[in-house]
């Protein structure tokens, strides 16, 4: 079956192209994507070369991991479904993650395809409303990490969390965490994306030029009860170590590369709990799905840019160089959520 794709050809090089996938077999759904959003982290690092594959870095000697179709998250049609398929319908609109792809680097991960060839566990329900907002669901991978990062630690009403990043993981889960009823502290580097954190009503939000504990100590006494790191830095760890609840939660959600050594008997006696935020399951992601139609967490006002699917190159050339803030972005594959 032939369809067009966000291709990363050579490190560095974007392509909007024709490719083949296999023919739909009786537990896959065809689905005609309206929107995807790009994963600026994960898809960067792949768009370098800088992976193999989920969290898997390359490491000397490994091979080069192109071409490549990044991405995994997209809405769209359900245009036909297998003989085996159950619980979807031709004219369902849903969410989707990977798709089957053929001649790539890796014929599994595949995001920015359309029409998609899905196996039906890669298919997720979306509620009457998204057919009227598909932005607002056209990203659930990513928002569901948050909602992992902030679900997952030990925290009660009131007490201090730390979010160091003010990206896309790193405001939901500011939001999530926000909703469980802590004090919520985000640090990063871009005015733009904490003024939104703080305006949003999330939580309090601080510019930072290394670590930030200097100024979260500046305007908090308490312990912190929950450090979330969204950067990829592990000597987050120590510098915060000091300033830990005796019985904290640290959550590690960033890329960590060949690089991800701590010394953990440093944190046995303060009894740290570390929590390995990474990768999808069905169930996240169906929570996350809810938590949006019910408000919960907001992923519209995060979209700073909309690009045609065929200017792909274009925005992907926006995230690598920053010429202007930018946050979340999205490819257009067809106008609104029409058919």
């Amino acid at each position: 079956m032939q369809a067009q794709a966000v291709v990363f050809t050579a490190p560095g090089v974007v392509k909007f192209q024709d490719v083949s996938c296999p023919e739909p077999g009786p537990t896959d759904l065809v689905i005609e994507v309206t929107h995807s959003w790009i994963s600026n982290g994960t898809e960067g690092s792949f768009l370098r070369g800088e992976r193999l594959a989920g969290d898997t870095a390359k490491a000397p000697g490994d091979p080069e991991p192109f071409p490549m179709i990044a991405g995994y998250q997209k809405v769209g049609w359900v245009r036909s479904v297998g003989a085996e398929v159950q619980d979807f319908a031709v004219g369902d609109f849903v969410f989707a993650v990977m798709s089957s792809v053929e001649g790539m680097f890796d014929n599994q991960f595949a995001g920015h395809v359309s029409p998609s060839v899905c196996a039906q566990h890669f298919v997720h329900k979306l509620p009457p409303e998204a057919r009227d907002d598909p932005e607002a669901y056209c990203g659930m991978v990513l928002t569901q990490v948050g909602y992992n990062c902030g679900t997952r630690p030990r925290i009660e009403p009131g007490e201090i969390a730390v979010v160091v990043g003010d990206g896309l993981v790193g405001q939901w889960t500011g939001q999530v965490l926000h909703q469980r009823g802590a004090h919520v502290i985000m640090t990063g580097r871009h005015q733009d994306r904490l003024d939104h954190f703080s305006k949003g009503g999330w939580g309090r939000a601080l510019k930072v030029a290394s670590d930030g504990v200097e100024e979260v100590c500046a305007i908090t006494e308490e312990p912190i009860s929950v450090l979330v790191d969204t950067v990829g830095d592990t000597k987050l760890f120590d510098a915060y170590l000091p300033h830990l609840k005796h019985g904290g939660t640290i959550a590690a959600a960033g890329f960590y590369g060949l690089e991800g050594f701590i010394e953990i008997q440093r944190y046995r006696f303060r009894e740290i709990a570390f929590d390995l935020v990474a990768g999808i399951t069905r169930e996240r992601v169906d929570a996350t799905i809810k938590w949006v139609a019910e408000g919960k967490m907001d992923t519209r006002s995060l979209i700073t840019h909309r690009f045609p699917v065929h200017q792909a190159a274009e925005a992907w050339d926006l995230i690598e160089n920053k010429r202007e803030p930018v946050l979340g972005v999205i490819l257009q594959w067809k106008d609104g959520g029409a058919v």
